[in-house]
């Protein structure tokens, strides 16, 4: 089924050698045949709704690798695969996310060694925290205590870790791995040049937010706060917000503390209530109504109010990309049916 909005009709089109790589654009009554427009491009003009699309993840592990990437960064790049490798794996059993960072700009061709940056932070609201160093032995990592950081514990990672210092101010992470998809290093690098020189030393370009579709993506640490559709005017003032403990709403993807109809859930309640403070609100239950499709989400402020959210999901027409080069499929969102005040 055709998407017509600003009359504009998108349709795949299927080679006889492969999935849809072509669409066909329809305006004014003309039709012609072109190559498909960027992902992000097609996603944009598609008005595709970005709350719940945030990666979810409690605490972010982020290591500095100057370059080059690979498109599995984290055990294609000069980075010893088997750590890049354990890294991940602890990650995903612990509710994690780790990804490499570099400085915006040009990139060495090889890691000559010696000490990396890296930071670690904890997303959980009115628990969030951000710990930063220079490390001279990346493998230290593979001994994080991975049970305390999923619980918050910011003593145990400083024990486990010598060299990492409490961070009070935020980061920004900017997307850029054009291996991956063309449109983080083409929307995304750009955006992170200008912000750093506006706010050096706490912009940083990285491997993967997800949502290739949603180009420029970033993410603030320690909150976990992501938004997408960046442009560097926007990305500085989500930095500039965050540094004053405020959250954007325009762009805004999820805190990826939460699960996908959490981060809906709590979008919905700030869009209802002009509620931009970082940390006033949090998911305190998800009641699974229908087992991947409807959800009864409780969002608590910290003033004791609380809400009620009803979110169930939809299939997005017409069918896009979620990647440049990738087959059409059918993305699946997370829609807020109504915000009830429930105490308070």
């Amino acid at each position: 089924m055709p998407d017509t909005k600003r009359g504009i009709e998108f349709h795949a089109v299927t080679r006889r050698d492969g999935p849809p790589t072509q669409a066909t654009h329809r305006h004014d009554k003309s039709e012609e045949k072109l190559t498909p427009p960027a992902c992000s491009v097609l996603s944009r003009l598609l008005d595709e709704p970005l709350a719940g699309t945030a990666p979810v993840a409690r605490f972010w592990i982020m290591l500095e690798q100057p370059g080059p990437w690979g498109r599995k960064a984290v055990t294609q790049s000069h980075l010893d695969p088997a750590l890049g490798a354990a890294l991940e794996a602890a990650a995903a059993d612990h509710g994690a996310r780790v990804a490499l960072i570099r400085r915006p700009g040009p990139h060495p061709d090889h890691h000559r060694g010696g000490a990396r940056r890296i930071w670690i932070a904890s997303t959980r609201p009115n628990g969030s925290w951000l710990l930063g160093g220079q490390v001279a032995n990346v493998g230290a990592l593979e001994f994080l205590p991975w049970d305390g950081l999923a619980a918050g514990d910011y003593d145990a990672v400083r024990e486990a870790v010598p060299g990492l210092e409490k961070d009070t101010e935020p980061l920004l992470l900017v997307c850029t791995n054009g291996r991956r998809d063309v449109c983080c290093a083409s929307f995304g690098r750009p955006v992170a040049t200008a912000a750093h020189e506006r706010l050096p030393g706490r912009v940083w370009e990285t491997t993967h937010l997800g949502g290739h579709r949603f180009a420029p993506t970033c993410a603030v640490l320690p909150h976990g706060i992501v938004h997408g559709r960046m442009d560097a005017d926007a990305a500085s003032h989500v930095l500039d917000e965050a540094r004053d403990g405020r959250l954007v709403l325009a762009g805004y993807r999820g805190r990826s503390t939460f699960e996908g109809p959490g981060q809906v859930a709590e979008v919905a309640v700030r869009e209802a209530t002009s509620l931009t403070w970082l940390d006033e609100l949090d998911v305190v239950a998800v009641e699974v109504a229908d087992e991947g499709h409807s959800w009864r989400v409780a969002i608590a402020h910290t003033d004791g109010r609380r809400w009620q959210v009803d979110v169930t999901t939809r299939l997005l027409e017409p069918p896009r990309p979620e990647s440049c080069n990738g087959p059409a499929v059918q993305p699946v969102s997370y829609v807020a049916d109504g915000v009830v005040l429930k105490s308070g």
